[in-house]
């Protein structure tokens, strides 16, 4: 109902089996999952829908431990948020993944100080085309989510440079506030499982690098 006020259109499924057949049939633009379904829940489904889609995925529970919140994260989510939340912050999270999910890059290349000629940049095996949003691990095409993609592009701009998590979340997943800083290390984790352990380092204590 809360969302339904802001203008989006929501269809409801009140179990995880049903919520993977609404998904099928409606193909929506945003997956808002509770942990706690009945006969699949919300982590079982999230892992599902990664099968298929990389649709942007909003994990929601009033459990907030770190083991739930890192399986959730490490199903696919892209972002996670503890019950009891104010719905105009859980709008502000929908619109941060809807602007992530439709984001397309205009001006990285041009901030990449030495670009390949074709536009391309090039981090050991891993290459990065920011115009086409097509990203290669020794020719072979690599498939991120759009959170992915985002933190990829943001060490791609910044080369060497160590980002720290708070830089990220602002960066990455339009945060105005302080959030969850496991959302980014969770992430990293995902995207150095696409594109070599060794290309991303940890920097204790600050952050993470792109090593080129």
């Amino acid at each position: 109902m809360a969302l339904e006020r802001y203008g989006y259109t929501v269809s409801v499924a009140g179990d995880g089996f049903t919520g993977l057949d609404l998904f099928r049939e409606k193909q929506p633009d945003l997956l808002l999952l509770d942990v706690m379904l009945p006969e699949l829940d919300g982590i079982g489904l999230c892992r599902r829908i990664r099968e298929l889609s990389l649709v942007p995925i909003l994990m929601m529970s009033a459990r907030g431990d770190s083991v739930t919140v890192v399986s959730g994260l490490e199903a696919g989510a892209d972002d996670y948020v503890t019950k009891p939340v104010d719905s105009a912050v859980l709008v502000a999270r929908i619109r941060s993944l809807l602007r992530r999910a439709s984001f397309r890059p205009q001006a990285v290349a041009a901030e990449q100080p030495q670009p390949e000629p074709d536009g391309v940049l090039a981090f050991g095996d891993v290459d990065i085309n920011p115009r086409s949003l097509e990203v290669r691990r020794a020719g072979q095409p690599v498939a991120l989510t759009p959170t992915e993609l985002r933190l990829l592009l943001a060490f791609a701009t910044n080369p060497g440079v160590v980002l720290e998590r708070r830089t990220l979340l602002r960066t990455v997943w339009d945060y105005a506030w302080e959030g969850d800083r496991r959302v980014v290390d969770m992430h990293v984790q995902r995207l150095r499982a696409k594109i070599g352990a060794e290309r991303i380092e940890t920097v204790r204590g600050f952050g993470y690098k792109l090593r080129s």
